[in-house]
């Protein structure tokens, strides 16, 4: 699910687009914001869509066998049993799940080969064919063998992969939280009635992530002239198209948090946003950052700006 550093990372990304654009109408850019959220989960619901869908192309499979011009006795009788896959089944049958793909429109008749040539790969495997042999299923051993067309097959495949970025702006960042979506959802899918097995949910508290990213987004904004004077005066020796934009829009945010956020500890906020820029800025970013953030700090504790809430919560 999307954790509080994924969180922060949409918040540095729908600064970054509001900062780059002549738009700068708050409210929609805070829309846009929320929409990155929703996306996640819409992505989520198209993965599980296409899992079933490579399932289903058994059914599909098997009857271009059975009319081929001089078919086997296997492709008279092809092993149909990934059709009563116990995950599958329940997906199917899922009320959020079956609601979700209705809302978010999903087909994949726009592109009526992708699922073929998953089969394709699934089907010449070695770990399909000891599942089509097993004669124990269990919902457990049905799981390993979605596990495997998932991890495997779709995540492996470059025609998957050129989809999913088309479709998904965001899909190299949001990659590694949709894996945890669907590894969750393997998790939460333990039971043989479909009423009691769950889709994962995207947050762990979505009124109160929904109400941290708004806030972060909304006071960044609010003090950007402000927080960039502090930059600005620990940088001086510095040229300013020298420093990155990923950079000072980082130290924004951890200054917003020093500030604003009375909950946070500050070696939490330093912590994360380290984190975050050895993925998003460049090589010495990590440094730079810890170095400015660090004196920075010092002044503001200095000047008893920072409220926290909480033993140890100011404390480096």
């Amino acid at each position: 699910m999307l954790n509080r550093r994924h969180l922060r990372v949409k918040v540095l990304q729908a600064l970054y687009a509001y900062h780059q654009s002549d738009n700068k109408d708050i409210k929609q850019h805070e829309k846009n914001l929320l929409q990155s959220v929703e996306k996640v989960h819409e992505m989520y619901i198209w993965m599980l869509s296409l899992i079933s869908e490579v399932v289903s192309y058994a059914q599909t499979d098997a009857e271009e066998r059975k009319h081929k011009h001089l078919p086997t006795a296997d492709d008279l009788a092809p092993k149909l049993k990934l059709l009563e896959n116990r995950f599958i089944t329940s997906l199917n049958k899922n009320d959020e799940y079956l609601a979700s793909v209705k809302k978010y429109k999903i087909s994949w008749s726009f592109d009526p080969e992708l699922a073929k040539s998953l089969f394709t790969i699934l089907k010449n495997s070695s770990e399909y064919g000891d599942y089509l042999k097993k004669t124990d299923d269990t919902l457990h051993s049905d799981k390993d063998i979605i596990k495997f067309i998932f991890k495997k097959v779709i995540l492996k495949s470059l025609l998957a992969e050129q989809v999913f970025e088309d479709k998904f702006i965001f899909w190299p960042v949001d990659k590694d939280v949709l894996q945890a979506l669907i590894a969750k959802t393997f998790k939460n899918f333990s039971y043989d009635n479909p009423a009691q097995n769950k889709l994962a949910e995207v947050t762990g508290n979505w009124d109160e992530d929904r109400e941290f990213i708004i806030e972060l987004f909304r006071q960044a904004i609010r003090y950007d002239a402000e927080y960039q004077d502090m930059i600005g005066k620990k940088t001086q020796n510095w040229e300013p198209d020298r420093i990155a934009m990923m950079d000072t829009l980082l130290m924004k945010m951890a200054i917003t948090e020093f500030v604003n956020f009375t909950s946070i500890p500050v070696k939490v906020t330093i912590n994360e946003y380290l984190e975050i820029s050895k993925e998003f800025s460049t090589p010495k970013s990590n440094s730079f950052i810890n170095g400015i953030l660090d004196k920075i700090l010092y002044e503001l504790k200095a000047d008893n700006t920072i409220r926290k809430v909480g033993r140890g919560l100011i404390d480096e």
